[in-house]
């Protein structure tokens, strides 16, 4: 069994004046999420239990610093690539493009995780629960939440819908 971890980045600030919003960084919200996700990444009985991961992440900065600040360094990661082409900015990245890009990415021996920004991560969740809960589709995606979806070893990725096996929001 594999597993896919899908993360949203963190709480980010404004953009600043004539500042671009590809950009921004964290808040000091999404610092606390951040030391949060790296206490639960850090658990050999929580989120550590489904790793090492090859990362696939979204070079943007916020989506960068949430990936450092929660992952990097934590025997959760065992790779990582940032990717400039699953941030949206002036394009729309639906979730079927970030499930073509972990598909490129996928070795298919490792499990995965990406962390990207909305709406295309709600897409992406949606798109792959076989059942979602509750707060996925009540309250849409949360900031610095993440979801581990279980894999089969012998499926290409997004063939099928997958179980949700573990979850986490920040307070």
């Amino acid at each position: 069994m594999r597993y896919l971890t899908l993360v949203r980045h963190a709480k980010s600030s404004p953009a600043l004046p004539m500042a671009s919003d590809f950009d921004r960084t964290l808040s000091g919200r999404g610092r606390k999420e951040c030391k949060q996700l790296r206490a639960w990444a850090s658990d050999a009985e929580s989120l550590g239990r489904f790793g090492p991961v090859s990362a696939l992440v979204s070079a943007a900065v916020r989506t960068r610093e949430t990936f450092e600040r929660a992952f990097e360094g934590t025997g959760f990661v065992g790779a990582h690539q940032f990717d400039k082409s699953i941030y949206g900015g002036p394009r729309e990245v639906s979730g079927q493009d970030l499930l073509g890009a972990l598909r490129e990415f996928d070795s298919g021996t490792t499990s995965l995780m990406i962390v990207a920004h909305n709406p295309s991560m709600h897409e992406l969740a949606l798109l792959l629960a076989r059942v979602a809960p509750d707060s996925l589709r009540t309250r849409g995606y949360e900031l610095g939440g993440a979801y581990v979806f279980e894999l089969p070893d012998d499926e290409p990725l997004g063939s099928t819908r997958y179980e949700i096996v573990a979850s986490y929001i920040p307070d």
